[in-house]
């Protein structure tokens, strides 16, 4: 992933497919530092990935906003109360 490119012709493919397959990852904050560097890079480089960074970033968002919940009063201690139960 050192090579330096402008457009999403000229990537190299394994690089684009590496990026692309760590997006989930990346916007996650799951990688090494060495690692999120590395794809940040590619992504600053490559026009191509950056429009895939940017739909998943988006979609991510848009599914964390949709999908939050009101939880009924006492549930997350009844949860919490059961789960401990399960380790006596």
């Amino acid at each position: 992933m050192t090579e330096s490119t402008s457009s999403s012709a000229e990537c190299s493919e394994p690089s684009c497919r590496e990026a692309v397959d760590e997006l989930f990852t990346f916007l996650d904050g799951q990688l090494t530092d060495d690692r999120r560097t590395a794809i940040q890079g590619h992504l600053d480089d490559c026009s191509h990935c950056l429009e895939q960074f940017d739909f998943h970033a988006e979609l991510k968002q848009v599914v964390s906003e949709k999908c939050r919940t009101e939880l009924p009063d006492g549930l997350k201690d009844r949860v919490f109360a059961a789960l401990r139960a399960l380790d006596d």
